[in-house]
């Protein structure tokens, strides 16, 4: 591998992924595709074999998942040509991209927008992990998806992308007085007095007579996740009116697509992650899929009034969510240096000035 240095801390943008890439940090199985490299972010692909498991879990500082693996599977699925993925399964699928990075990158995955608007509980494995999505300085190896479909039934196939990963020089998480001074200047979320502890606080439209959010139908057709506005929303999404009552109960087990009150705003040198659970606002998981690019909401690349669509799935126990509630928080990074092309300036980006909206494989009507 060559020698790579990057001045300064933050998030790596498009132009440092592809030095990466060039020096070998990052490896492929095989080649690349044209439009894998995201402004902050590097989308990773599914390998030709799934491992269907007993249960989750972590390999520890001791082992590879491989060796996990070998103790664990029940049996090998070919994605070669594609295959279905069932709900309530755990499968481990090893990826096409691998890692060897230098002493001073880290990393951190996420699942994509549309995995997380599907249900699909991913999350990244790597060998001696004893965390997951979490790739440590330096880590040389394998990398490994677990993939759970929890409400729909998919169809998977070698090179399929469900996740993303960014990479990060030091850890330049913004405090709550930078986000205040940030919010100051940019406009973080469209409010006067936003809520700042730890991130900057995001609350759930539930206002209106019309639909304000979509629940999930069970026993549900498979859905192919590479198939683009394929599907009619009827068969696998049951509308939520709101009456104008302005308050919605969360029903254990059930999974929602919701949206923000606020408009977001993620500027070009600051990415943001929203965080997932959040026991501080309520016994339920918000946002399985937490990346925002830079760029996301930005006026000048056609993003003003872009809302966050929230995969919400409550837990235990019934849970009413009122109109202007908090349902999650938006913590900003500073990328280390601005993208060359930035969320939704012409690079294909789905979901740049979205309100309520579903994901890309349903039909728009």
């Amino acid at each position: 591998m060559s020698a790579l240095s990057f001045p300064g801390t933050g998030i790596l943008n498009d132009a440092d992924i592809a030095a990466l890439v060039e020096a070998g940090a990052i490896g492929f199985d095989r080649p690349r595709d044209a439009d894998q490299i995201q402004p902050a972010s590097l989308d990773l692909r599914l390998g030709s074999t799934a491992y269907r498991v007993r249960a989750s879990f972590l390999p520890g500082p001791n082992r590879t998942v491989k060796e996990r693996l070998d103790h664990l599977q029940l049996h090998q699925i070919d994605l070669s040509e594609g295959a279905v993925l069932e709900t309530g399964c755990v499968y481990i699928v090893p990826l096409m991209e691998s890692l060897k990075l230098p002493d001073f990158i880290a990393a951190a995955a996420n699942p994509k927008s549309s995995t997380g608007r599907l249900d699909i509980f991913t999350r990244i494995i790597a060998d001696r992990a004893q965390q997951f999505d979490k790739i440590p300085k330096g880590y040389q190896g394998p990398l490994y998806l677990e993939v759970s479909p929890r409400t729909f039934p998919i169809f998977a196939r070698a090179g399929s992308r469900l996740t993303q990963i960014r990479f990060r020089q030091g850890r330049v998480v913004l405090s709550d007085e930078e986000h205040r001074a940030l919010h100051a200047t940019e406009t973080l979320v469209a409010s006067q007095t936003p809520f700042i502890a730890d991130g900057i606080a995001v609350s759930i439209d539930l206002a209106g007579e019309g639909i304000v959010g979509y629940r999930a139908k069970r026993h549900a057709a498979v859905i192919d996740v590479d198939q683009r506005d394929a599907l009619d929303m009827l068969d696998f999404w049951e509308p939520i009116p709101g009456r104008g009552r302005g308050e919605l109960i969360l029903d254990p087990d059930e999974f929602y697509i919701l949206v923000s009150n606020e408009a977001v705003h993620v500027p070009p040198l600051y990415a943001a992650e929203m965080v997932p659970f959040d026991p501080l606002v309520g016994e339920f998981r918000v946002h399985y899929a937490g990346f925002f690019d830079p760029g996301f909401g930005h006026s000048k690349v056609g993003g003003s009034g872009s809302r966050a669509v929230l995969e919400v799935r409550s837990h235990e126990v019934p849970f009413i969510v009122e109109h202007g509630q908090i349902i999650g928080r938006l913590a900003y990074e500073k990328m280390r240096a601005r993208p060359t092309a930035l969320y939704g300036s012409g690079i294909g980006s789905n979901y740049q000035a979205q309100g309520l909206k579903l994901s890309k494989h349903f039909k728009v009507v």
